[in-house]
């Protein structure tokens, strides 16, 4: 996908911004004007995800004060919105041999698996009939207090729906302004201040995450969590959706059919070889996420070791991972209060420095439509977070994960894809490749003939043809 897709459009987005120097509506009309909607589509794609990205900020936020305890709140089963099923590895350490925490309290696993129509107890993880011995996580309902927490506390969801939104959750609405306010700070000015802004929101997060990489790497059971992120399956090649998956990843860690990377390219100098910036950039970004693989099984493995349980069963997606699933490792590990915080200020550094580019490339679009509004670029990013900021409000409701979800499948997904296949279409078969690949050279970005061949190919045939197949 790197080869295919990701790098060839990568390339073209930043080459279409520097020579152009437009944002996406202008740059993408001067190139073909029957397809100046294409802009336009990515300004409401960047902005949908701008605005839902802004909530999850929040939600790390929320956790990061969170953190400031000794007993850290999501680790616990003794709040008023835990259930019966909830399950705390803490509270569990303290029960004896044959007990296990059950209903808020240590309960003799003996008599969890009688009540159940077992015959009894092996240990105190597995329950016995007959022949048959089954885990103790099979035979009751249980659920992570982490879990409970992100979901019944944090989100607040409870028995909230489409029809019954519920009420606002006001901690929720604190950290999302707070994180607007940062965001502001950050581009007040522009370039000139998130430039500055992004050697620390882009390289800070680099040592924590090997911090946390070394950590994960002498628990027990690391090398399972690790075995299972690098052993290649080769039969879910053959699975489409699999593919579809990859190409989506692809294009939304890149920032591809955003707007964003065109907006940025576009403050560029026009002699700028982005050839040599597109092949560091998607290097050092492929290079990242294997990094964080290793940070995140190894973390996986451990917690799968811990509650006896294979790998597959603790490995989620999506905000699972992040809000459940490592904070219940981070639970299990020595003072697992510091590494609660580095953690959430991590995720908080990544998100906020990602939102840089997309409140630029809605300014950016503003700004190019309306020039003289140029000298009030402070009010006009001000306006931006202010609007983004109320549009976000409905996701910080009890149903607000409902809302976030949908447009997190809307914008994440195939509209990226779409608009990826548009701005390959557009550059190589309307304005033409060879006069695309003229523009590089203009900018003295000259190509050997096989380079050449090798960027035609991607963005007449390959790319496009990949993109429409998935």
């Amino acid at each position: 996908m790197l080869l295919l897709m990701g790098m060839p459009i990568f390339l073209l987005e930043l080459v279409v911004g520097q020579y152009s120097g437009l944002g996406p509506d202008q740059a993408f009309t001067n190139m073909a004007p029957f397809f100046n909607g294409l802009g336009y589509c990515t300004l409401v794609v960047i902005t949908l995800i701008t605005i839902y990205y802004m909530v999850i900020i929040a939600w790390t936020i929320f956790y990061f004060f969170a953190s400031f305890t000794d007993q850290l709140g999501f680790g616990s089963c003794h709040n008023d919105f835990n259930t019966m099923g909830c399950f705390s590895a803490t509270e569990d350490s303290k029960c004896t041999s044959n007990q296990t925490y059950y209903n808020k309290q240590c309960t003799l696993v003996d008599d969890i698996c009688k009540s159940k129509d077992f015959d009894g107890a092996v240990n105190k993880t597995f329950c016995i009939k007959g022949d048959s011995v089954v885990h103790i996580s099979h035979v009751i309902n249980r659920t992570l207090a982490t879990y409970e927490y992100f979901r019944d506390y944090v989100l607040g969801i409870g028995d909230s729906t489409w029809e019954n939104f519920g009420g606002l959750r006001w901690e929720l609405l604190l950290c999302l302004l707070l994180s607007w306010i940062i965001g502001y700070l950050c581009v007040v000015k522009g370039v000139k201040t998130s430039g500055k802004a992004v050697y620390f929101t882009a390289l800070f997060p680099y040592v924590i995450l090997t911090a946390l990489v070394v950590q994960g790497a002498v628990l027990e059971g690391a090398v399972d969590g690790i075995l299972l992120y690098i052993t290649p399956r080769w039969e879910m090649l053959l699975n489409v959706d699999v593919w579809a998956n990859a190409a989506s990843q692809t294009f939304y860690s890149f920032g591809i059919g955003c707007g964003s990377l065109i907006t940025l390219a576009s403050y560029n100098d026009f002699n700028n070889n982005c050839l040599k910036d597109a092949m560091i950039v998607t290097a050092a970004n492929a290079f990242t996420s294997v990094y964080a693989g290793f940070a995140i099984f190894s973390m996986l493995g451990f917690l799968a070791h811990q509650m006896g349980v294979p790998v597959e069963d603790v490995a989620q997606d999506g905000p699972g991972l992040a809000f459940v699933a490592y904070p219940e490792a981070i639970l299990r590990l020595p003072a697992p209060t510091v590494w609660a915080i580095l953690f959430f200020f991590m995720l908080f550094i990544l998100g906020l420095g990602s939102q840089f580019a997309g409140i630029e490339a809605i300014s950016c679009l503003i700004l190019d439509k309306w020039p003289k509004m140029r000298k009030y670029q402070i009010y006009v990013t001000l306006a931006i977070c202010v609007v983004c900021f109320i549009l976000g409000i409905p996701m910080c409701f009890n149903g607000g994960v409902y809302l976030f979800t949908l447009m997190e499948w809307n914008t994440a997904s195939w509209a990226i894809l779409l608009i990826g296949l548009g701005e390959v279409g557009v550059v190589s078969w309307l304005y033409g490749c060879n006069r695309f690949l003229d523009d590089m050279a203009n900018m003295n970005m000259e190509l050997s003939k096989p380079a050449r061949w090798y960027w035609w190919l991607c963005w007449v045939i390959i790319t496009p043809l990949t993109l429409l197949v998935i």
